[in-house]
């Protein structure tokens, strides 16, 4: 049985954690991650807090086990920050900022608190915040993240840096093996998105799906220009820019960066546009460097039980270099 102590501390069977990648979530999401034993994350950002009232009660219906609700620090919404509070989950996950004193109005209400971060100063801050758990982001990962340092890179420094605070490993992983990876890091989990992305459970337009299973590693791009129309979340918080597979929006204003700040107005209500019709994979389907590793649209449920029984093996196999 793969099993560590953030397991204990998070109440969960298993090491693995659905990132809470926003409205791209749903009850049905995350009960399904939480009740296969790992943690699943409902996002609130990109929701309204009456929207997110729905889908916590729903998810109450769904599962008694753990899971988390995930804000974003620079785009918090003071109403639905208050309702999570409320609602008590098992852990509240930040990211993309400072966590501050949200980690202190967490705490006084009796819920754990997991920050996202992209590099060591991140993380020494995250740790003199008084979180209890820090996720270490590599910039091959989905959505928003760092520019600068990979997983393999970044993961051993922050054990290093913040222990005794349990670690978790995000970015480029996609399956067994890089959970066992991860734990051989120092890490005590797996935050994961892409994979969880190619779910039956995920609430995003089949076409996106199927762009992941079709795309190779070299086919997602940093896409610079989305803080230029976009001032927030990336530039208002730890700097960070999403990553996305290419399309032909990405491509045309990569090149006219200027010309996308001058038109900035026009180019947000045609992203926001896209999204309330279900179309933003149209313009930017975010997702990380492992679709490379994803073949297959399976049960949220199968994904956790599969990427424990193959870092099982692996780990069992890792056995044959030592003489």
């Amino acid at each position: 049985m793969l099993r560590t102590l953030m397991c204990d501390l998070l109440d969960i069977e298993s090491p693995v954690i659905q990132a809470g990648m926003g409205a791209f979530t749903s009850a049905e999401l995350v009960a399904a991650v939480s009740n296969a034993g790992g943690l699943g994350s409902l996002g609130a950002s990109q929701r309204t807090a009456e929207d997110l009232q729905k889908q916590l009660a729903q998810l109450r219906k769904l599962t008694r086990r753990s899971f988390a609700v995930n804000h974003l620090v620079t785009t918090l919404d003071e109403e639905a920050f208050a309702l999570t509070l409320k609602a008590q989950p098992r852990v509240i996950s930040l990211a993309l900022g400072d966590p501050g004193l949200l980690v202190k109005r967490a705490h006084d209400a009796g819920i754990q608190v997991m920050q996202q971060v992209h590099t060591v100063a991140q993380a020494r801050q995250a740790a003199e915040r008084g979180v209890d758990v820090i996720i270490a982001q590599g910039s091959e990962a989905g959505g928003f993240g760092g520019m600068a340092v990979t997983a393999l890179a970044l993961i051993p420094q922050v054990v290093d840096t913040v222990s005794p605070i349990p670690v978790v490993a995000a970015g480029g992983i996609a399956d067994g093996r890089g959970l066992a990876a991860a734990l051989l890091l120092g890490a005590q989990g797996i935050n994961i998105g892409t994979r969880f992305l190619a779910s039956v459970e995920t609430p995003i337009h089949p076409q996106w799906k199927q762009m992941i299973l079709e795309s190779d590693s070299e086919d997602t791009v940093k896409v610079e220009v989305w803080n230029d129309i976009m001032p927030t979340p990336g530039r208002g918080g730890y700097g960070t820019v999403p990553r996305s597979l290419r399309t032909s929006f990405i491509d045309e204003w990569q090149q006219h960066r200027e010309k996308a700040v001058r038109e900035a107005e026009r180019l947000q209500n045609e992203i926001m546009a896209a999204r309330q019709q279900g179309k933003i994979h149209e313009l930017a389907p975010f997702a990380g460097q492992t679709v490379g590793l994803i073949h297959e649209i399976l049960p949220a449920g199968e994904i956790v039980r599969r990427l424990v029984a193959e870092a099982e093996e692996v780990l069992r196999r890792a056995n044959k270099f030592l003489k």
